[in-house]
Order: structure tokens, then sequence, then C-alpha cells
């Protein structure tokens, strides 16, 4: 009679860490996400050069931080692939490869955490300056709602940092 109980737990036990499988997909999701913000940046990237041989009109400026953004946005989605495969699915195979990523097998959940609100606090800040640059097409509401979500990241870049640092020191004596 206890074999039963045992053998049911095993398999219960089997199926919710084989579950983890079930993020695949959306990493998948993600590199294709990146792929679309590839195609995305190059169409920036052309109007950018057919601005400066005055083909287009268009500002350098907007169209730089817009290609900034962009980079960032897919910096992003790279940290969250790969971090999150490897904290969430599976360890990626690729041995000691010359491009391996120095921080890859390093990073652990809370880092993760960090280094997201980070990037979000920098697309944020480019967001935010390319607003202040056409600020005359925006209104005082508009450019006030930009700042305040901007500080809201900032202000909880910091509390993650300061709650990771408390917590960190209650675990070393």
């Amino acid at each position: 009679m206890q074999s039963k109980p045992k053998t049911f737990e095993r398999f219960l036990e089997s199926a919710i860490f084989a579950s983890r499988w079930l993020l695949a997909p959306f990493f998948l999701g993600l590199i294709i996400a990146m792929a679309v913000l590839l195609v995305k940046f190059g169409k920036e990237l052309l109007s950018l050069l057919l601005g400066v041989f005055g083909y287009v009109q268009n500002d350098a400026v907007i169209t730089i931080l817009t290609l900034v953004d962009t980079a960032l946005i897919a910096v992003l989605l790279l940290i969250i692939v790969f971090s999150g495969y490897e904290n969430f699915v599976s360890k990626l195979s690729i041995g000691e490869h010359e491009d391996r990523p120095a921080w890859m097998g390093k990073i652990s959940f809370s880092d993760l955490k960090m280094k997201l609100i980070g990037a979000i606090v920098a697309i944020s800040a480019v967001e935010l300056l390319k607003a202040f640059l056409i600020s005359v097409q925006l209104t005082g509401e508009q450019i006030g709602w930009k700042i305040a979500i901007h500080l809201t990241f900032v202000i909880s870049g910091l509390l993650f940092a300061a709650s990771d640092w408390i917590s960190d020191s209650r675990k070393s004596p």
C-alpha cells in the first residue's frame, strides 16, 4: 500500500519538473521578437541614411535615439532569453565557447531582476530624452506623465536594489 502513494508522488514531481519546458516556447517567441526589432532597426537606419543624403526629411537625433532605444530593447530581450532559460528551463550546453558572455550561468534571479530594471530605466531615459527633443509637439501634461513614469521606474529600481541589499545583509553574518 505504501508504494502506490510513492509512485504517484514521483510521477507528480516528475511532471512538475518537466513542466519547466512549457517556458521554452516563450523564449522562442522572444527570439522572434528580436528579429522583428532587427527589421525595425533596419528601417530606422535606412531612414537615417536617406535623411543624411537628403532623400527624406527626418530628425537625425530622434532617429539615432530610436536606434539606441531599439538596441536596448533587443539587449533586454536577450538577457531575458539567456538567463530565463538557464535559470528556469535548462543549462545551455555550449561549453566554454569563446563568445559565451561572462555573466551566463552566473546570474541569479535577483541579478536578473536588477539587470531588467536597469535596462527599463535606460529605455525610459532614452524615451524621455526623445520627448524633450520634440517637446514643442507635446503638452505639459504629456511631458509630466513621461517624467512621472520615468521616476517611477527609477524609484522602483532603487527599491529593488535596497530590498536585495537588505536580503543579502541578512543572509551573511
